[in-house]
């Protein structure tokens, strides 16, 4: 068991329990002083952080402007043109070469002055022979198959014409086949028999005793007993066969021609007599029978469903009457079909045309000749060397007349004409200089300049180096007026301002300062600033008038004004704009 202690308390007199008393006291009273000290400070602390933490979260901009103004004054604008370009070779050539070869001959060197016509090279190359070969073997296969294309074409019109068959002379139909609409007429059908019953002809034998007496054309007189009647014919031909009657006698054949007044026929005996220079008369060996001058039977030359006929017998008919119609749903296709394959032959021996003369004309490159006057500038072959396709073995150049393009923007192109003369400087520094002639402004070709905003045009120049100093690639400085006006008003580019006006209309204006509102100015809506924006331009409060005017040239900083100011008001340029925190 562990000994417990019981504390004992310290008895003081009460003299000493006073002064303890008091003393303690004097120290509470000092931490309360202290303590109150310390708040102070650290609530002073706070409201002056506290100030300038919501100045710094609510801090406001304040921007202050100031208007730039000059007075309207008289001057002198220039506008002109200045840069460099590069001189080439008015005209020039270069022979490059579509195949391989061996160089046999070299008659020029670089340097030389060579005129049009003279000869350069000769290159052997088989390569390029092969090609003009195989290039007229390419045309003629091409020109052969639009021979055929265009045969086949004309076999089918030629088929189309004939499911129409028609009637080839005047006549009579004495025969006719049996045809179903709609049903196929065979090629080779026979149509009809026709038959010219407008003359009628008589073959007649004669003794070889007359064979002196008789002649083609002469008039015979032809008797036809059944209609006892006579008629006139004449000799058409006289055939030396050999007829031996039974009594021995050897007779030519003679064929008399007489026209049928409509009565008679084939088969009706007839019989005829000549007479002979003396007025004998001449007769036949025996009498003969009439027949129709022509007999044909008339046949389809293509086949068909039947689609109408126009055949009766013993129908009188005309050359060119439709005996008899066909169709047929394939020609037509077969047709265009041919005739889109002839265009595609055409283009086929077109392309092959323009192949040949250019491969004619590249063996010509290797036997060449100059192809103008001037100085051969480069050349690549030497004699008995190879040479590939591809290679551009010589350069002729005519650098009598130079070539400069100089670009020109859009405020002072319309003041560049052709024939103007423009002053060139060398960029060698050497001092030499050029007169170089505007021959050409091309009006098409344009382009922003760099991010500038202007339009640039090219525009050509021609230079006379009929001395040789300006070289190829030389680089030239040029710099020309283009326009200028002197004694006239002049303001800052930035003062003329570009409004909309009430009306809806845009205007060109300057704001006038003045004391009351000119006569000729306008007026321009004020748009409505917000807290902290710039005015775009001055209000008739600010003492500012927009004024219309007219202006005339421009340089990079100054306009001239053709109308609309008199001289010495004071206008009004822009806003300067500083910026201050607080």
């Amino acid at each position: 068991m562990s000994e417990q202690q019981t504390p004992v308390a310290q008895q003081t007199t009460p003299t000493q329990a006073i002064n303890k008393t008091s003393s303690v006291k004097k120290k509470q009273n000092k931490r309360k002083i202290r303590s109150a000290v310390i708040a102070v400070v650290v609530l002073a602390a706070l409201g002056v952080g506290g100030y300038f933490l919501y100045g710094f979260l609510n801090k406001t901009e304040e921007i202050e402007t100031e208007m730039q103004t000059t007075e309207v004054n008289l001057g002198s604008i220039t506008s002109s043109v200045q840069g460099s370009g590069s001189a080439r070779a008015k005209e020039s050539a270069a022979i490059t070469l579509t195949q391989s070869g061996t160089v046999q001959q070299l008659y020029v060197n670089a340097g030389d002055v060579v005129t049009a016509g003279q000869p350069l090279y000769t290159i052997f190359s088989q390569a390029a022979q092969d090609e003009v070969t195989s290039r007229q073997d390419a045309l003629r296969t091409a020109q052969e198959r639009i021979a055929d294309t265009q045969k086949d074409i004309n076999d089918l019109y030629k088929q189309q014409n004939n499911l129409t068959v028609r009637a080839p002379f005047d006549g009579k139909i004495t025969e006719v086949g049996k045809f179903t609409e709609g049903l196929d007429v065979a090629k080779g059908a026979t149509v009809c028999t026709l038959v010219n019953d407008r003359k009628l002809k008589l073959s007649l034998y004669f003794s070889y005793a007359y064979e002196n007496a008789i002649s083609v054309g002469q008039d015979v007189s032809v008797s036809i007993p059944a209609v006892m009647g006579g008629f006139t014919g004449k000799v058409e031909t006289i055939n030396k066969v050999h007829y031996i009657s039974p009594e021995g006698a050897d007779h030519f054949e003679v064929i008399v021609v007489f026209d049928n007044p409509g009565t008679l026929t084939e088969g009706m005996n007839a019989t005829a007599a000549l007479v002979d220079a003396y007025g004998a008369p001449i007769y036949p060996y025996e009498n003969g029978k009439t027949e129709f001058y022509e007999v044909r039977e008339v046949v389809t030359e293509a086949g068909g469903p039947m689609v109408s006929t126009n055949l009766l017998r013993y129908a009188d008919v005309k050359a060119g009457d439709v005996l008899l119609v066909m169709s047929s749903d394939t020609i037509d296709e077969e047709i265009r079909n041919l005739r889109k394959t002839l265009e595609e032959n055409q283009k086929a021996v077109d392309d092959a045309q323009k192949a040949l003369e250019t491969a004619q004309e590249a063996l010509q490159d290797f036997d060449a000749v100059a192809p103008i006057d001037g100085t051969v500038t480069s050349c690549t072959l030497v004699e008995g060397g190879e040479v590939k396709s591809g290679d551009t073995v010589i350069t002729i150049s005519n650098n009598t007349t130079m070539v400069v393009t100089i670009s020109v923007d859009d405020r002072n192109i319309a003041y560049v004409k052709p024939g103007m003369g423009v002053d060139l400087q060398s960029s060698r520094g050497d001092g030499s200089s050029f007169y170089g002639v505007v021959t050409k402004i091309d009006m098409s070709l344009s382009g922003d300049s760099m991010g500038s905003g202007m339009t640039n045009y090219p525009v050509t120049l021609e230079v006379d180096n009929y001395d040789g100093s300006l070289l190829e690639g030389m680089w030239l400085s040029y710099s020309f007026v283009t326009s200028q006006s002197e004694n006239c008003l002049v303001v800052p580019m930035q003062s003329v301002k570009y409004v909309s006006l009430e009306d809806g209309e845009t205007a060109s204006v300057v704001f006038v300062q003045a004391e009351a509102k000119p006569d000729n100015a306008v007026d321009v809506p004020i748009p409505e600033l917000m807290p902290g924006e710039t005015p775009t331009y001055p209000s008739q409060e600010d003492g500012y008038y927009a004024v219309p005017v007219e202006t005339g040239l421009s340089d990079n900083y100054n306009v001239e004004i053709k109308s609309g100011l008199k001289g010495g008001e004071t206008i009004f340029v822009n806003y300067f704009v500083q910026q201050a925190w607080g």
